[in-house]
Formats: C-alpha cells, sequence, structure tokens
C-alpha cells in the first residue's frame, strides 16, 4: 500500500546503511551489522531532519533487518536494540482557533494578487482538510464549478468533496488574478518562475501568515488539523471526518476522538460514583 516515492525513499535509507558493510567484492557481511553500528547510523543520518524524517529512517531500517532476519541473511533479531527518535510518541492533534483562523486570513490583502492567493490557500486548508501535497498538486482541472465540487489526490489516492461557498468564492477571486502560466496547478508562484509550488513553500505561506497576523509559527498541518476538529464540534462524526480526511482507514482517524471533548465529558463519571 506505499507510494512509489515512499518505497524509493525507504530504499535509500536501507541502501546507505549497507554501504557501511559492504565489502570491496560488493558483498554485504550481515554479521557486521548490530545494533550498535545500526544507531550510529541511524543517528548520523537523522541528525540534520526532523522527527518525522526521523521516524521513516528507523521504519526503514527495521523493516530491512526484519527482511534480512526472515530470509536468513542474519540470524538475530536486533530490531527491539534500534533508538526510536524523540517526539515520535502520538500525541494530541492540535488545530486553531476561529480566532487564529480570521487572523490569519485578516493578514491576506484580497486586492492583491499575493493576498487572494494566501486566502485562498488558508480557506481551502482549514475548510477541506487537505494535506499542504494535496494542495500542491490542485489542478484546475480538478475543480468541477459546475456541481461544485473538487477532486483531491493524495497519499496515492483520490476523493472527492464538496466545495463550500466562501472556498469557491475565494478560489475564483484568485484565478481571476493568477499570473499567466502554462502550469495547471491551482496553486502557483507569484514570481518566476510561475509553476507550481512545493510542500515546503506551500506550508512557509501559512507561517509568515501567522507571523504577520502576531501569532505563534503555525504550518499548513494544524490547519487540516482544525478541518476535522471542525467537523466533530459541530457534532459530526469520525466517519464524516474520516471522509473529508481521505484516511484510508479508521483507526487513523480515531485520534481526533481525543480531541471531542463535548463527548468525551458525557463519559466522565462522577467521582465515588461507580461506572455502569
Amino acid at each position: 500500500g506505499l507510494t512509489e516515492k515512499t518505497i524509493a525513499t525507504y530504499c535509500n535509507y536501507a541502501a546507505r546503511l549497507l554501504d557501511m558493510v559492504t565489502a570491496a567484492d560488493e558483498s554485504v557481511q550481515w554479521d557486521r551489522l548490530d545494533a550498535s553500528r545500526v544507531n550510529v547510523y541511524v543517528a548520523e543520518r537523522g541528525r540534520p531532519h526532523g522527527v518525522v524524517t526521523r521516524s521513516h529512517i528507523v521504519s526503514a531500517v527495521r523493516s530491512l533487518l526484519r527482511w534480512a532476519l526472515s530470509t536468513g541473511r542474519m540470524d538475530q533479531d536486533i530490531t527491539a536494540g534500534i533508538l526510536t527518535p524523540a517526539g515520535t510518541k502520538r500525541s494530541i492533534p492540535k488545530g486553531v482557533d476561529a480566532g487564529q483562523v480570521a487572523a490569519l486570513l485578516a493578514a491576506c490583502d484580497p486586492a492583491t494578487v499575493l493576498g487572494a492567493r494566501d486566502r485562498a490557500l488558508v480557506l481551502i486548508l482549514v475548510r477541506l482538510g487537505l494535506r499542504a501535497g494535496e494542495a500542491a498538486g490542485l489542478m484546475l482541472d480538478d475543480i468541477d464549478w459546475a456541481s461544485g465540487q473538487v477532486k483531491v489526490t493524495g497519499k496515492g489516492r483520490e476523493h472527492v468533496l464538496p466545495l463550500p461557498v466562501d472556498v469557491g468564492a475565494a478560489l475564483e477571486a484568485w484565478l481571476r488574478l493568477r499570473p499567466p502560466t502554462v502550469d495547471r496547478a491551482v496553486f502557483v508562484r507569484i514570481r518566476a518562475p510561475r509553476q507550481m509550488m512545493t510542500v515546503s513553500g506551500l506550508s512557509g505561506i501559512i507561517a509568515r501568515l501567522s507571523a504577520l497576523a502576531g501569532l505563534d509559527p503555525i504550518y499548513a498541518h494544524r490547519l487540516r488539523h482544525t478541518a476535522a476538529m471542525d467537523v466533530l464540534a459541530a457534532g459530526g462524526t469520525l466517519t464524516e471526518a474520516k471522509e473529508l480526511l481521505g484516511h484510508a482507514h479508521t483507526i487513523t482517524t480515531m485520534t481526533y476522538a481525543k480531541v471531542d471533548l463535548a463527548s468525551l465529558r458525557e463519559l466522565v463519571v462522577p467521582f465515588g460514583q461507580v461506572p455502569r
């Protein structure tokens, strides 16, 4: 179920580890791989990166070691001794409140090309819960204006979402000012080269707007969390949040149950009483 990009990334991390135990005749000396050597590689390889990438490195290395054990290349399982990156423990999703969203929108001047683009971006992230990569990869042909729908592609899957009126109006305002370009991406760079924005560039827009609004740094994924949390706050179900976010498995969406405080309060048993 992994995408080709993920597979290529995992293979790259695994190959760099094997370089450390490859002899001059290009044979892999599996017996030289122990927990200590692997942890040195994991630490060095992950040093320049953030928590998510470090976690991917560890996952790739552990997958390689499990495969080597199952195929007889190694005679013992050393995965239990591999370090876990700090900060990878699953935490409660953190969104932004209505006041912060309003501040982000207020930092956009819709009368300018830059402001119109940034406003449309904020609204599509916070209302439709798109990933930064999904917003960056959104194409003009993905918007069905006649039926009021937008096709979202990400994580190797496609799903169709309704286009809210405010999001549609913001997109229209941006597209009317959008600089001429042969690129069919909805969100493009204002300056040359006028082409599809990168994921980091798109998330950087949200960070810049949060700074202009006088807020602590906010990145694109927090707006995605906000969209899911708004569904639950309005009385929606986890299934509805799952459909909005485009999750393949319900278990992924269940983490948002932790922040559905209204429902959780109903489960609290008063002190001194026995749960029924």
